[in-house]
Order: structure tokens, then sequence, then C-alpha cells
């Protein structure tokens, strides 16, 4: 069931999501080579104590830390620990917050130092397939308008989307119906309606689609090694169109078996 939500809850997920994006922001500040993923994942959960949140990713089925923190070819997931940022890397940061019993959730891939041409072109097309999703959450499509245009904008790019993690619905629960895949036919799904919320989230490859599962059970890299990058916005759909509740200050653009992306 989708859950619709009154402008009342939706000030209130404003809230939660307001400090996931200052999250992303003060992190994005501190990544740089030599710092590690636990140094960053202090920092985050440190933040978002101070402002009243709890970090909605720690505890939740096991999971031992704050954020998620994914170099590479790790597409989703990753546990921060001891690994120290390298020139060159690109690092995925998925951020959840629990604030006033609402959710707020997003993702950023950012590159560390100085990255390649063909990793900066991963991430503005990631990028532009997260912009191109949210543009079609609006009343009256169908939720596989916004599958379709993430998808045909990654492909049109060069790239691949993954087909075995999806973004969902998100409110007083971090997984809320509907899951919203990353692929498919336009015209499909459920109708969209004022109060939906959702995390629409890209997860894109360089190259092909497939991912595994590593031995901790949590983290998810591409088959091949490839590069892989992660956006993810809560969007609300209101009468007016799409207002992306996370929406960072300091970020430049937008910023079977199928498993939620946090």
């Amino acid at each position: 069931m989708i859950i619709r939500k009154s402008a009342k809850e939706i000030e209130q997920m404003e809230r939660a999501a307001r400090v996931v994006a200052d999250t992303l922001d003060l992190l994005g500040e501190n990544i740089r080579p030599g710092v590690t993923t636990q140094e960053l994942d202090e920092l985050a959960e440190e933040f978002i104590r101070s402002r009243g949140g709890e970090p909605t990713f720690k505890g939740y089925r096991g999971y031992p830390a704050s954020i998620c923190t994914s170099p590479n070819s790790m597409v989703v997931h990753g546990i921060p620990d001891s690994y120290q940022l390298t020139n060159g890397d690109l690092l995925s940061v998925d951020v959840g917050v629990t604030l006033g019993g609402f959710v707020g959730d997003s993702a950023y891939t950012f590159p560390v130092g100085d990255i390649s041409d063909d990793a900066q072109r991963l991430l503005d097309a990631g990028q532009a397939a997260l912009a191109a999703g949210i543009e079609q959450a609006r009343p009256g499509n169908h939720l596989s308008d916004i599958s379709h245009a993430v998808q045909k904008t990654t492909e049109d790019a060069g790239f691949s989307v993954v087909r075995s993690l999806v973004g969902h619905g998100v409110g007083r629960q971090m997984h809320e119906d509907p899951q919203i895949p990353n692929f498919g036919e336009p015209g499909r799904g459920p109708l969209l309606h004022p109060g939906m919320t959702l995390a629409i989230e890209p997860m894109i490859n360089a190259g092909g689609p497939d991912v595994y599962l590593h031995e901790d059970e949590w983290s998810i890299s591409t088959e091949d090694g490839s590069l892989s990058a992660h956006f993810e916005h809560t969007v609300a759909v209101t009468a007016e169109g799409p207002k992306i509740l996370t929406r960072r200050l300091q970020a430049s653009g937008l910023t079977g078996n199928v498993s939620h992306a946090f």
C-alpha cells in the first residue's frame, strides 16, 4: 500500500531531509585523499545526533554503521572501515536520518581528488539520470515513467543501470511501497498522486549491470569490476510537480529477488 502524506507530514519529512542534506554537505567538505571511511562515519553520526536526529541505517537489520560508504566498483551498502581514500577514487555515500518520526534518505557519489574523464562522465550521467527520473514524479504520470526516464538517460550516455536494486517509498519507515526500479517501459504501474514521497535512486555502472553480494552480506559490487555511481533524493509528489526534500546547498546539479538500496 502506498502511503500518501499530508502537507504537514511532508513538512516534517523536510526537517529530517534537511539534516540528511547538511550531513552530505559536511561529508563532501571532508572527503579527500588520506581520510578513512570510518572517520567519515564517525563525523556523520556526531553531526546527525547534534541536530536531534538518529542515523536511520544504524542497527537496521543489524547494519553496524551510520552511513554507507561504497568506493569505486562498490555499488551500495559499503560498511565504513579503515579504507583510506586515494586520489582518483569515487566514493558513493548514502545517508538516512530519522527525525520527528519521519525519514529522509539521500545519496551522492563524490570524486576524490582528481578523477579520470571517464569517471566524470559516469558521475554526470548519474546526476542526469536522477534529474530525469525526478522530472517524471508528477501527478498523473505512472511510476514506470520514472523508471524509464532513468534507464533511457543512463543508456543514452553509454552506461548501464543495476536491475536487481530499486528505489522505494519513504516516510515514517525507510522502506515503504512502492518499489521503484531504474528500468522499464513507460506508462505502467501505479498512478502518481500528490502526497506520495519517493526515494528515487539511480545506481549506474560503467560496465555491465550485474552485481554480487560480498561475504559481509551487505556490500554490493559490480560483477565486472567496473566503476559505479549512486545518486538519490527524497522527493514529494505535489500538485505543482516534484519537490526535492533532500536538495543540497553545496552540490552541483541535482543532487523475484529485488533488494532496496538504502
